[in-house]
């Protein structure tokens, strides 16, 4: 059972013993009904002093429902913001609260936890068969436009400045100065777009691909749910997992799943790749673009 399902289930037991408590307690027990939220992110005194109680009223309140002590009744709630149950204000302020409690060593750990699982349970659920009919496809184009906004467009940028050492006609979009929809104004059923955006969808990018879909444009799309309106519109679609305790979605699995792609793309590309690679990079020692040290 994931945290919101068990703080759920905690609210609902407080709400059933709230006639049972003491006046104090149901004051406490009030609030945390109607600010559930508040809990993962406070302490014991901030939880009182917001109620007008006592903290160790808060104590009691947590025993009433079956709990040893207000930490370990307020560990659930931790938890659903940790798992991405709250708003980034929450889940920033979520951060806070370790970092004034000292336990910078759980935060490291989930961090490492999650970013290894992130990518382990991406990985598991995309066959190298749809890496490769996408990757056919962004080959097969004459012109590939990767979308990506707010953290997302830096990686957009990334996979497309990797790919332009042996392909012309990568596009990161949307280009300084303009949006989305205008930089694929004159793409057509020839062109691809690349597409990513997660929780909270991004509307300009749900916009582009709708666009992009009704102007012939074939679809590869990233997001961290089936459900997502982009990989409900694609013709490959791959889900990312992007847990973190961070006040915003990882991107770790979404880089590694695009420089895997890119591999792909390499792979099922014409021998002419090579020669390109080669020389772009021909061009940069040329250029002096890489420090040498003097012999």
């Amino acid at each position: 059972m994931n945290g919101t399902n068990v703080s759920n289930t905690i609210l609902e037991r407080l709400a059933g013993e709230l006639s049972a408590l003491t006046p104090e307690a149901r004051k406490a027990a009030t609030y945390v009904l109607e600010n559930p939220r508040d809990v993962g992110v406070s302490t014991v005194r901030e939880i009182a002093e917001a109620a007008k109680v006592k903290p160790n009223t808060v104590v009691r309140m947590a025993r009433q429902v079956g709990f040893e002590g207000y930490e370990d009744f307020r560990a659930p709630f931790r938890e659903a913001i940790r798992r991405g149950a709250a708003d980034f204000p929450d889940r920033a302020r979520w951060l806070q609260s370790i970092r004034k409690s000292g336990d910078m060593g759980g935060l490291y750990a989930d961090m490492v936890r999650d970013v290894l699982a992130n990518v382990e349970d991406t990985f598991a659920a995309i066959s190298t068969e749809d890496l490769k009919a996408a990757a056919e496809a962004i080959w097969a184009a004459r012109r590939v436009f990767v979308l990506g906004v707010g953290v997302n467009h830096s990686v957009a940028r990334n996979f497309a400045y990797l790919a332009s050492t042996g392909m012309t006609e990568f596009h990161a979009i949307p280009r300084p100065g303009s949006t989305p929809v205008d930089d694929l104004a004159w793409a057509d059923g020839r062109d691809i777009l690349i597409a990513v955006t997660c929780k909270p969808y991004r509307s300009e990018v749900v916009e582009a691909v709708n666009i992009a879909r009704e102007q012939g444009l074939s679809i590869v799309a990233l997001s961290d749910s089936p459900a997502s309106p982009i990989l409900r519109a694609a013709d490959h679609g791959f889900v990312v997992s992007v847990e973190t305790p961070q006040f915003f979605p990882s991107t770790v699995s979404i880089i590694a799943l695009l420089e895997t792609l890119l591999s792909f793309v390499i792979a099922v590309a014409s021998d002419e790749i090579v020669e390109r690679v080669e020389t772009f990079h021909n061009r940069r020692h040329q250029l002096g673009l890489y420090h040498r040290e003097d012999k």
